[in-house]
């Protein structure tokens, strides 16, 4: 037991290390007075750049593959077994901790971003396989709409049908319960770019669209 609880709080620890306000600091900015005002990849692009995105994105991903693939392990080690009935369910435990750590971290009054980027980051560790058709589906519809949260709700939602067709059936409902409660906590955590869909506000990246207005 003691284990488990301590692989899920340093997840969650690390998951609130913000790459964006981790490298802000060094940049003397913080977006989160910018753009949208999240502190996510996207705003990230929007206000300060290519490059400075590209750095926060590799952070924030790479947090969530860490939490999933050396926390656990570090933790029994420490502590002895884990309480959880398979070492699939622990990895993706610390994963989605991490995700929360993301969302709401504990250094920067819970004020985070969205969590997308650190979930990819789970699954890049725990079943890679899984990348390609979520992140294809989340291109796909930022191509033909420009608008990056939509991508990003509709691909989530996407990761359980996926998982339903390619997860092994011997770890399947594992696999669904993240996948239902992950994409969940996803589409949540864009409400707010649901919310500006519904009113016409939402930013929409017209130079990643393959059909956009002319002229």
């Amino acid at each position: 037991m003691a284990s488990s609880i301590l692989a899920v709080l340093l997840s969650y620890l690390l998951g609130s290390v913000s790459g964006s306000l981790l490298i802000g600091r060094i940049r003397g900015v913080d977006i989160r007075r910018q753009g949208s005002g999240n502190a996510g990849g996207t705003n990230a692009f929007r206000t300060q750049g290519l490059w400075f995105a590209l750095a926060v994105v590799a952070i924030d991903v790479g947090k969530g593959a860490a939490a999933t693939a050396l926390l656990p392990s570090m933790a029994i080690k420490l502590f002895g077994p884990s309480s959880f009935p398979t070492d699939l369910a622990l990895a993706l435990a610390c994963g989605f901790a991490a995700v929360l750590g993301h969302v709401y971290p504990v250094y920067h009054q819970f004020r985070g971003g969205k969590g997308a980027g650190t979930f990819i980051g789970v699954l890049l560790v725990t079943q890679p396989v899984f990348v390609l058709p979520v992140v294809g589906a989340w291109l796909l519809v930022l191509l033909l709409t420009g608008y990056v949260g939509l991508s990003t709700v509709l691909a989530a939602l996407a990761f359980i049908p996926v998982v339903m067709v390619m997860a092994n059936p011997d770890t399947l409902p594992t696999w669904m319960v993240f996948a239902v409660i992950g994409a969940g906590f996803i589409v949540f955590t864009h409400r707010s770019n649901i919310q500006r869909l519904r009113s016409g506000t939402e930013f929409c990246f017209e130079k990643a669209r393959v059909f956009r207005r002319r002229g």
